[in-house]
Parts: C-alpha cells; structure tokens; sequence
C-alpha cells in the first residue's frame, strides 16, 4: 500500500505544481493584453473609450483636426472616456488620436482616421471680391430734384454783353420819335394848304 501511494503521489505533484504555473503565467500576461485603446469616428463627432490602463500610470491622450488642437494632452488614469463634436465642415477632416501608456506596457496608440462630411451640408459660399460700400444707396424720394430750366438760365450769367452796350437807361423815348415828329409836321402844313386851296376857290367863285 505505501509503494501504491507514493507512486500516485508524484504524478499528482507534478500536475499541481503545471497548473500553477500555468496560472501565473496567465496572471502576468492579462495586465500586457488587458489595454483597450478604442475610438470611433463620425461626420459629426469623435467618442473615444480608453479602458483597463494603470491607474497610478502617467496615462496620455491627445486629439488634433486637421494639424489644429482639438482636445488638448490630457492624463488620465485607469479609465477614459470622452465625445468631442467636430466642427462644421464642407470636406473631409483628417483626425490624429495619440495615446501614451505611462506603465510602459503595450498600450500607446498613434492612428489616423477620417471624418466625412455629412449630408445635406451646404458648401460655404465664396466671399464677394467687391468690397461692400459704408454708404448706403439713396432711394427715389431721397434723390434731389433737377433744376428747371428757367431756374439753370437765371443762375448761369450771360457771356454777351447787353444790347444796350454803355448806354444810360431808356426814358420812354426812343430813335422812331424824329421821325413821328417829322411825319405830323408834313400833316400839318399838308393840312394847311388844303385849307389855303379851300378858301382860294371859294374867294374866285364869288
């Protein structure tokens, strides 16, 4: 019986002592695999889950759009989580996520993505090249009215000189009146030598 026992008892020792060491095998290896770097990419956010990193590790993560910032280096411990929305965009955007394990374990991500440009998204329109006037157009009641034409002649000066040239004003006289004088004078003696006539026949008929 003791040469049966001690017989049974080698192979059981043996099986004891591989499943263990199989079990810590497996224990040290979980904390190398266990790291989780996930994130997803949309047209109009960025989620990124980060689990099952050392707590008491300098854990980073840092995100850019583009070559600009988008969420800035930040620590973190065991655990992060975070959605970021993009910004309005009429083309793709290219996203960098750079994530640094602190416990030297393999961890550390550096991946690129792209985010589509959603639908129904309208193309910014181009700016004008024509700079926009400060002053405002004037409507049609504002404009001034045209000048008549009496109004343009009575304020622009005549270049001729007046007909008058330097002469004194006229005082009710003018160059006709010798000649009406002239005129009735010749009546007046026309006048009187048909009277003379007149009385002439009269005196020889008698």
């Amino acid at each position: 019986m003791t040469v049966f026992n001690r017989s049974w008892r080698r192979p059981g020792a043996l099986v004891t002592v591989a499943a263990a060491g199989a079990l810590g095998v497996g224990l040290f290896a979980a904390p190398a695999v266990a790291h989780t770097p996930a994130w997803a990419v949309t047209c109009s956010e960025v989620s990124v889950d980060l689990v099952n990193y050392t707590a008491d590790a300098e854990n980073t993560v840092t995100l850019s759009v583009d070559g600009k910032e988008l969420l800035a280096t930040e620590k973190f411990g065991g655990e992060f989580h975070k959605k970021i929305e993009l910004p309005e965009h009429d083309k793709e955007l290219t996203l960098h996520l750079v994530v640094k394990d602190g416990s030297g374990n393999d961890g550390s991500l550096d991946d690129t993505k792209t985010a589509p440009v959603c639908e129904g998204s309208e193309p910014e329109p181009t700016p004008s090249t024509t700079p926009p006037s400060d002053e405002p157009e004037p409507t049609p009641t504002e404009a001034e009215p045209e000048p008549s034409k009496t109004t343009a002649a009575a304020a622009v000066p005549s270049s001729q000189p007046s007909p008058a040239g330097d002469d004194l004003a006229e005082t009710g006289s003018s160059s006709a009146t010798p000649l009406i004088a002239g005129a009735a004078a010749v009546i007046l003696v026309a006048g009187a030598g048909i009277t003379w006539a007149a009385r002439k026949r009269r005196a020889v008929g008698n």
